[in-house]
């Protein structure tokens, strides 16, 4: 502990001799930072409003005022349990709100803004494993042959299925970056919206059929789409008219794209890039549907009922041999004892 000590304070003064020192404001409103921070992700619909929620709910707790100096793992923990007990949010929306304020603080040391790291040590709020849902073969075939009251939301989610691109990347593609080859085909040049990555997206036949006529390269390739509780409400009754009775939301169509990968036998790899996931455990949980459906099918056996069939067998075998011994208990007895 005293070396440490001493390091941070000969970085001190190195950083006073050349003038380096930018001693932190412990005055400084730390809510005002975390309201900046969630306004940059204002152009990703359902992650500001994930944003939203948290500052919000930090704003509460802290009565709208919270300075760097009270910040502490007591503070930290004190706001953990603050989610934790509160009845009216899920598990899971607990978790992604205490981890938008982990990375706020985490974005606060980063910048000079708080001097220690807290988010290092900050333990989690462990999220519920929730099943993903996602459509069939079967039932992408009913809802591509059921009329939608939005061809737009009809054909931007079937693009998304046969894609698997998120709803931020469908709303934002442009013509120009749907290009052809001889070698590959169509594929799509493009930044993802969320991790930023340069990617490159061959794409199928079947889903360059839900595009209209090409337009100019600075076109939006689904124009006007938004997201929105009433696109939902109508993706909603566009499923529940083809007869898929499932809760469906824009993303279903990406883990229906990943889902049919897996099991058409696509490699876990492969279906990670295709879906511009920077670390394979994300694209796991996908795999994790696949062996469930393997159990599944193995478990379609116990519909058929063989214990009945060979207990029948079996009392018929039993019926016929008391007959035998009956018979031949006083004539033969070398035999009924080898029976």
């Amino acid at each position: 502990m005293a070396e440490n000590i001493k390091s941070l304070r000969q970085i001190e003064m190195i950083k006073e001799i050349y003038g380096l020192n930018n001693k932190v404001d412990k005055e400084a409103d730390f809510l005002e930072f975390f309201e900046e921070e969630t306004k940059k992700h204002y152009t990703s619909s359902s992650n500001y409003s994930n944003w939203k929620s948290s500052f919000n709910y930090l704003y509460k707790y802290t009565n709208n005022n919270l300075k760097i100096r009270d910040i502490d793992y007591h503070l930290i923990d004190d706001f953990r349990d603050y989610l934790l007990k509160n009845k009216k949010l899920s598990q899971n929306s607990k978790s992604l709100y205490f981890n938008k304020f982990k990375a706020t603080l985490k974005e606060a040391y980063k910048e000079g803004i708080i001097e220690e790291d807290f988010a290092k040590r900050i333990k989690n709020i462990k999220p519920e494993e929730t099943t993903k849902e996602y459509l069939t073969t079967e039932e992408i075939k009913l809802i591509s042959q059921t009329e939608c009251d939005d061809p737009l939301i009809k054909n931007s989610f079937m693009f998304s299925i046969f894609t698997g691109l998120r709803f931020s990347d469908v709303k934002n593609l442009k013509w120009k970056q749907i290009q052809h080859s001889p070698q590959i085909g169509y594929y799509i040049r493009f930044i993802q919206k969320k991790t930023k990555g340069n990617e490159t997206l061959p794409i199928p036949e079947k889903a360059m059929s839900f595009l209209d006529n090409r337009g100019k390269p600075e076109q939006y390739v689904f124009e006007n789409l938004e997201y929105s509780s009433t696109n939902n409400r109508k993706l909603q009754k566009w499923i529940d008219d083809s007869g898929v009775y499932k809760k469906v939301t824009f993303h279903v169509a990406r883990h229906t794209f990943a889902t049919l990968q897996l099991t058409l036998g696509t490699d876990i790899y492969t279906v990670s890039k295709m879906l511009g996931h920077k670390e394979l455990k994300t694209t796991q949980v996908y795999a994790k549907i696949i062996d469930k459906k393997k159990t599944d099918a193995a478990n379609l056996f116990e519909d058929i009922d063989i214990c009945k069939y060979y207990m029948s067998v079996i009392s018929d075998k039993i019926k016929i041999y008391k007959r035998f011994v009956c018979y031949n208990r006083q004539k033969t007895p070398l035999l009924f004892a080898q029976k």
